[in-house]
C-alpha cells in the first residue's frame, strides 16, 4: 500500500482488512508507504493486534522512491472510497503487482481484469477480493509482463492522440447560440431548470 493515509483513501477499510488476512494467511507482510491523519489508527491497529512483525509503516514515500516500494511486493492494496482514475494502480501495474482496489469511480476502467480484482468499498469485500488475488497470483514470467501492457495501455502519445480526438469532435459539433441554450433551459422544468 502506498497512500495518503486520509478518510477518502478508505484507511479504515485497510484496517480492518489487514488483521483478518494476517490471521487467515500467515505468509502475508504488508508494506504501507504514506502519511495522514489517518496513520494513528494504523498504528493502533498494528499494537492492539500485535502485527509488529507482519505491518511495516513505512511513513511518507518520496515520489521518486514510490517504483523501489511498490517491487518488494506481490499485489497492491488501494482501499479507496471515491477515485476518478487512480493512477496508482497504474503504476503498481506497471511494477508487476496485482492489484486489488475498491471498485470506486472510474477505477474498473482502469486496468484489465486478469490484472486486478475489484472490491466494494466494504472490509468484507476488500477481504475477499485479496483472498482471491493470493489465491489466484499470476507466475512471476506474466506478471513481469504487466509493465508492457500498461506501457501500451497509458503511452502520453496515445492519450494525446485521444484527447485531441475528443477536441476535433466537440469542434464540430453545431454551434448554439446563448440565447438557444438558455431557452433550453426552461423545457425542463421547474425542478431540474
Amino acid at each position: 500500500v502506498v497512500s495518503r493515509l486520509t478518510y477518502r483513501k478508505g484507511i479504515d477499510l485497510l484496517v480492518g482488512a489487514v488483521p483478518v488476512i494476517c490471521q487467515r494467511h500467515s505468509h502475508v507482510r504488508w508494506l504501507i508507504g504514506g502519511s495522514g491523519p489517518k496513520q494513528l489508527l494504523l498504528e493502533e491497529m498494528i499494537e492492539r493486534e500485535r502485527l509488529h512483525d507482519r505491518v511495516e509503516l513505512l511513513g511518507a514515500v518520496p515520489h521518486g522512491e514510490v517504483r523501489n516500494v511498490l517491487v518488494q511486493g506481490h499485489l497492491f492494496l488501494n482501499t479507496s472510497l471515491t477515485e476518478a482514475f487512480c493512477i496508482a494502480i497504474v503504476e503498481a501495474a506497471a511494477c508487476g503487482l496485482m492489484v486489488v482496489s475498491t471498485s470506486v469511480g472510474g477505477v474498473p476502467e482502469v486496468l484489465p481484469p486478469h490484472m486486478t480484482r475489484l472490491a466494494a468499498p466494504s472490509v468484507e469485500s476488500v477481504v475477499e477480493a485479496l483472498e482471491d488475488a493470493l489465491a489466484s497470483l499470476p507466475p512471476a514470467e506474466e506478471s513481469e509482463k504487466f509493465h508492457e501492457e500498461v506501457r501500451k495501455m497509458y503511452s502520453w502519445h496515445d492519450i494525446a492522440e485521444r484527447t485531441e480526438k475528443v477536441y476535433r469532435n466537440v469542434d464540430s459539433l453545431p454551434r448554439i447560440d446563448l440565447r438557444s441554450r438558455l431557452l433550453s433551459f426552461l423545457h425542463v422544468g421547474p425542478v431540474c431548470g
